[in-house]
């Protein structure tokens, strides 16, 4: 049974956990470990243990019979330069996109409208090959509850650049500093960054973490942030939040206790 041990300031997007053991995990030895991925979407405490991450044998992309097989290891970063090459459309959207597309279906990933769960046909799981209508996607959520091994995707030709361009502007608003992305679900007919803002929290720092004043529902490290730090945070925005709206935010974002 193969482990390894990783280093999760380092691994992690948002740079923060310690180093720890996790199980490399395959078809035939899953025992309900936490699947990591490349921890771009989810905190992880410096207690947190029974952890694990896919087998490199789930890291390929390939066309059979019309179809995109995809490995849930394979990077969101190669799929997209993938599809690009060969003039693939649906997925303009993963570029600069961090994670894997495991992680990625596993929270229906996407920008706007566009969602990775939109091209997709279906799953490999621990009990096989499942349709994509087993499951219920929404807004930046999935029902899936077992490890992802492969994703069948929807071939279709013609790589949209004026898409993929107007997508990447929308980027440019994003903070460049370490951070797992949006923390927080947009509430229905607002933004999370709007009323983190509004209740006075943008540039607000608690150790080494920090809202970013570019973004406020960007979470940033601006050092040595801590996971009690981020916590901290997002404690606090969720307490102002609904004190002044009676909105209850939604982490977007998954914490390992």
């Amino acid at each position: 049974m193969g482990y390894k041990t990783i280093d999760l300031s380092k691994l992690s997007s948002i740079k923060i956990g310690p180093k720890t053991s996790v199980k490399l995990i395959n078809e035939n030895n899953y025992d309900g470990e936490f699947l990591i991925g490349r921890a771009t979407n989810t905190l992880i405490s410096p207690n947190a243990d029974n952890l694990g991450v896919l087998d490199d044998k789930y890291k390929f992309i390939e066309i059979k019979n019309g179809y995109l097989y995809v490995g849930a290891k394979t990077n969101n970063q190669v799929f997209y330069n993938f599809c690009k090459k060969n003039n693939i459309g649906g997925f303009e959207f993963l570029s600069k996109l961090p994670g894997t597309i495991g992680g990625s279906v596993k929270m229906n990933a996407g920008v706007k409208e566009y969602e990775i769960s939109n091209r997709l046909l279906a799953l490999k799981t621990l009990n096989g090959l499942k349709e994509k209508k087993e499951f219920e996607f929404n807004y930046r959520y999935s029902d899936i509850n077992e490890p992802i091994f492969e994703a069948v995707f929807e071939l279709k030709e013609g790589f949209d650049f004026e898409l993929d361009l107007k997508l990447k502007k929308l980027r440019q608003n994003q903070p460049k500093d370490p951070s797992l992305g949006s923390v927080f679900k947009n509430p229905q007919n607002d933004y999370a960054g709007r009323l983190i803002e509004a209740v006075g929290m943008k540039g607000m720092i608690k150790g080494g973490m920090k809202v970013s004043e570019i973004h406020a529902n960007f979470f940033v490290n601006i050092g040595e942030g801590t996971f009690d730090d981020m916590i901290c945070l997002i404690k606090e925005a969720k307490k102002r939040v609904y004190e002044n709206f009676g909105i209850n935010l939604q982490e977007e974002i998954k914490i390992i206790y």
